[in-house]
């Protein structure tokens, strides 16, 4: 490398070693939008959420997305003062204390983390149907480890091709989702569906229930915040793109689940009843032949939001192993890619792990593992979300910036994430999922465990304080002494 070459990389580094100044807005709103993986929502969640809301369903998808823009706007509180590869785990840690942060961190690892084992579960389950077209057996495990493994590799190399690569796939994907959906409205004459809009047979228990199932449609908006040190203008880009995401995704869900519910009216087969959906919906529109064309359009967003998984769960372990939570490797970046290779690594393996051993075991098919670890990873975001809204009202009033309107934000989101939190336990459902948000506290408690173990081992609570003050010097935003 010759020594012109070696300077301009040296300016392109972050503070951390990342590469600095690197992506635009729409490549970091790329990040949220694959995380988020609109296709998956719109071929495996809202029939799941019809089944429970029937008419309702486009009802719940509103109130979904009025909840994820108050939520939106809870973390903007702090992404428009400062900017890291901690995002959440950060913003957590500036509102209560590191502590209050590491656990934050470690819940939202592990949401990221069983994100993307649930999409690479539905990656397989894709492209088990494409290569069914052409008669052939794969086992499932392995097809998993390939859209794993696939991830890994272009996160490890260069999180602008990640990117681009998500973005690219999602407006493909979504691209296809839209040809089927104005075909059946154009099938249907552009009727409207009046058993949808006047909520026939819908309660309000109805609501409440399928509003836990939609939430998991939403989760990871906020994945935008974890490229904080790679963004160009962070405190601009970030902001911009957690609300497009939020909002932008929520009309799309809104409308293609009114389509998809009318579309629906009258087949033999009823929505929540279909394997394919959206492949079904185009035979009853007479584009039966774009099928294959749809399930390549799902396998491709699913891939992303894998990448997505990794890229946004390596930062945050990332993030931990600087601040001393865990080994000091994990918190180094590679010398010629500028990527957190080693925390990329460590993702993807707990990426794979769950659904190679659970496929390997026969304990259930792509699906169960959809639902199974897709739930555990909703306990994990709706934690952190709670956290950084109550955070964002004392944040603001060490800085003397507290307004009512703050408070009233930070309380009406507290209660709209409330309705999914007490929805998913009470009445506890069924095993397994029943068994879910104990398993989702023991893993807290572990965390809980970890944090007082290296607290007393370590200079760990130092450590974060000292880079959330250099952050904070970075952009101008002067930070209080932990409370």
């Amino acid at each position: 490398m010759s020594d012109s070459t070696a300077a301009v990389r040296k300016h392109q580094k972050s503070r951390s070693g990342l590469r600095g100044n690197y992506l635009n807005f729409a490549e970091v709103l790329g990040q949220s939008i694959a995380t988020i993986a609109p296709t998956a929502t719109l071929a495996l969640v809202i029939p799941l959420v019809f089944a429970t809301a029937g008419n309702g369903t486009w009802l719940v998808y509103l109130f979904g997305t009025v909840a994820i823009i108050f939520v939106a706007a809870s973390v903007n509180v702090f992404t428009k003062h400062s900017a890291s590869p901690g995002s959440l785990y950060a913003f957590a840690a500036r509102g209560f204390g590191p502590g209050a942060g590491v656990l934050t961190g470690w819940a939202l690892l592990l949401a990221y983390v069983l994100t993307g084992s649930a999409v690479a579960s539905g990656f397989a389950n894709y492209a088990d149907v494409l290569l069914k077209y052409g008669h052939l057996a794969v086992p499932g495990a392995l097809l998993v480890a390939v859209g794993v493994l696939s991830a890994w590799y272009v996160s490890y190399r260069d999180i602008k091709l990640s990117a681009n690569l998500m973005l690219g796939f999602e407006f493909v994907s979504i691209g296809l989702v839209l040809i089927v959906a104005i075909a059946s409205l154009v099938h249907n004459g552009f009727k409207l569906d009046f058993n949808q809009l006047h909520l026939v047979s819908v309660n309000p228990d109805s609501i409440r229930i399928g509003l836990v199932l939609a939430f998991f449609s939403f989760v990871g908006f906020e994945a935008a915040g974890t490229l904080g040190e790679e963004a160009k203008n962070p405190l601009k880009t970030i902001p911009r793109a957690l609300t497009a995401s939020a909002a932008s995704v929520g009309i799309l869900f809104v409308f293609l689940s009114f389509v998809e519910v009318a579309g629906f009216a009258g087949a033999a087969t009823k929505l929540n009843e279909s394997a394919a959906p959206l492949t079904d919906l185009a035979g009853f529109a007479g584009i039966g032949w774009l099928g294959p064309v749809i399930s390549v359009g799902a396998l491709i967003s699913f891939w992303a939001c894998t990448l997505g998984c990794i890229n946004a769960g390596s930062r945050i372990l990332f993030s931990l192993g600087r601040h001393g939570v865990f080994h000091s490797s994990v918190g180094t970046t590679h010398d010629t890619h500028d990527t957190p290779h080693v925390a990329v690594t460590i993702t993807a393996l707990g990426v794979v792990i769950a659904p190679v051993i659970l496929l390997l075991a026969k304990a259930g098919g792509f699906f169960d593992i959809y639902g199974w670890t897709g739930t555990i990873a909703t306990f994990g975001f709706i934690f952190t979300y709670l956290v950084v809204a109550l955070a964002a009202p004392f944040y603001l009033r060490k800085r003397g910036e507290l307004k009512p309107l703050n408070v009233v934000l930070a309380v009406a989101t507290v209660g709209i994430l409330s309705i999914p939190i007490f929805g998913s336990v009470v009445p506890l459902p069924a095993p397994p999922y029943g068994y879910f948000s104990f398993v989702f506290l023991g893993w807290l408690l572990i965390g809980l465990a970890w944090y007082a173990y290296r607290r007393a081992s370590s200079t760990v609570i130092g450590d974060i304080a000292e880079d959330l003050n250099k952050v904070a010097e970075h952009f101008r935003d002067p930070l209080p002494e932990p409370s």
